[in-house]
């Protein structure tokens, strides 16, 4: 009777920790984007040979996970990092915020498994992004400790511009993809409006600076103009005399980027994350 006592403690203490190997603090895990679809001609070409379509290939990604104390299911939030790379100060950031209001925070690297430095020059061609944080999604809703149905997707700059592509209408599915898996809710700080159809398909907010002169706000108010009443609800929060990356400490007192100006804004910065707050909040509640 004692053995059987002491082998269940034993597998009690390797379960336990089992668990919190995969889901400690700031944990770097490793995902595959989601795959393209082969093209429709293509697609019939192939079966016309009496053969399977193939998928495009696979990317491998990282991503770093943290969660709250406890066992959940929990809710998630996917962070998207934008043009300039992911930052440490950015991902610990982020990880604290989020597991502090309760959610899994999964904060993607779309840069470092391609060896990219950064894609800020409208140049060089942006990696896939969009499929990037569709893996994150679906690697996110097998984990035991996730609520799949209770996961958002967060991005700033660039990864406001894959936020609001996710976010939109699509007449074609571009992804091999679960049709029953999607984001609950997104939140995009200083995106470029005109990325996005005039219809949404989740609940969305965005958080732009006035002066902001990489993402016009302009853009985005006539967007929200053409877009009155059609699909899921928008909300665009405008932060009076504040520019691009205004919720970044690093950016300092302004600073030129690629032919942008950039100034961190410490009350903008603090509103925008009350707002987000309270967005993830009613959007993520059971």
């Amino acid at each position: 009777m004692r053995a059987q006592i002491t082998a269940c403690l034993i597998l009690t203490i390797l379960a336990t920790f089992d668990v919190q190997t995969i889901a400690s603090a700031d944990d770097l895990v490793k995902f595959d984007s989601a795959a393209y679809r082969v093209g429709q001609l293509q697609q019939r070409q192939v079966r016309e040979r009496g053969e399977t379509p193939p998928e495009a290939p696979h990317t491998t990604i990282e991503g770093y996970l943290s969660k709250p104390d406890g066992s959940g299911p929990f809710p998630a939030v996917v962070y998207v990092h934008g043009c300039s790379g992911l930052s440490t100060e950015t991902r610990k950031r982020v990880a604290e915020r989020l597991t502090a209001w309760g959610y899994i925070s999964f904060v993607m690297d779309s840069f470092a498994s391609r060896g990219i430095k950064e894609s800020c020059d409208r140049l060089k061609l942006m990696p896939s992004r969009q499929a990037d944080a569709l893996g994150a999604l679906l690697y996110l809703s097998k984990l035991g400790f996730v609520d799949p149905k209770r996961i958002a997707i967060v991005g700033s700059s660039q990864g406001g511009v894959v936020v609001l592509q996710l976010a939109s209408t699509h007449a074609v599915g571009l992804f091999v993809f679960p049709d029953n898996l999607k984001f609950k809710a997104a939140v995009a700080y200083y995106p470029p409006c005109s990325v996005a159809t005039d219809e949404l398909t989740i609940p969305t907010i965005v958080l732009i600076g006035e002066l902001d002169d990489w993402s016009p706000a302009k853009d985005c108010e006539r967007w929200m103009e053409r877009r009155a009443g059609k699909g899921a609800p928008v909300k665009l929060v405008i932060y009076p005399g504040a520019y691009h990356s205004f919720d970044l400490p690093n950016v300092g007192n302004g600073r030129q980027f690629f032919g942008h100006w950039l100034k961190y804004d410490a009350d903008a910065a603090q509103r925008s994350v009350l707002e987000m707050r309270d967005f993830l909040a009613a959007q993520l509640a059971k």
